[in-house]
């Protein structure tokens, strides 16, 4: 995997590049089906003077399609844990959808779903046990 990252303060470089580290170790599990020359990661950290906050944002390149994620916190290396674990969860999302698992989905028959809603539900009682009303 190709990774760049670009407007990190030198003083904050080395702590954003350990947990890079670590998520990038679940990422390269994640895309070991992937050629890595043709994967490419790319981030970028922004300071927000006004609020007092980091973002850090990544873009995930991948032949199959291009995935975004923006973390958002109040210090550098927890807005680059919520971009990277956003990334995560969008790619195990895409992954799915190109496996097409939603297909693969398995259909509970009728009558199964039947029992378990009548003994969830409260009980049903026929008209044939209901007291009859006098006239």
């Amino acid at each position: 995997m190709k990774t760049s990252f670009s407007h990190i303060r030198a003083d904050l470089r080395q702590a954003i590049e350990h947990v890079v580290a670590r998520h990038l170790e679940k990422l390269d599990k994640l895309l070991k089906r992937y050629a890595p020359d043709l994967v490419q990661l790319h981030g970028g950290l922004q300071e927000r003077p006004r609020k007092a906050e980091f973002s850090f944002s990544l873009n995930l390149a991948l032949p199959t399609g291009t995935l975004h994620a923006t973390g958002i916190a109040p210090d550098a290396t927890s807005s680059v844990r919520v971009a990277f674990v956003e990334l995560e969860a969008q790619l195990k999302k895409h992954k799915e959808k190109l496996r097409k698992d939603y297909e693969w989905k398995r259909k509970r028959p009728r009558a199964v779903l039947e029992f378990y809603r009548r003994l969830a539900g409260p009980p049903r009682h026929s008209r044939r046990f209901a007291p009859e009303s006098a006239t």
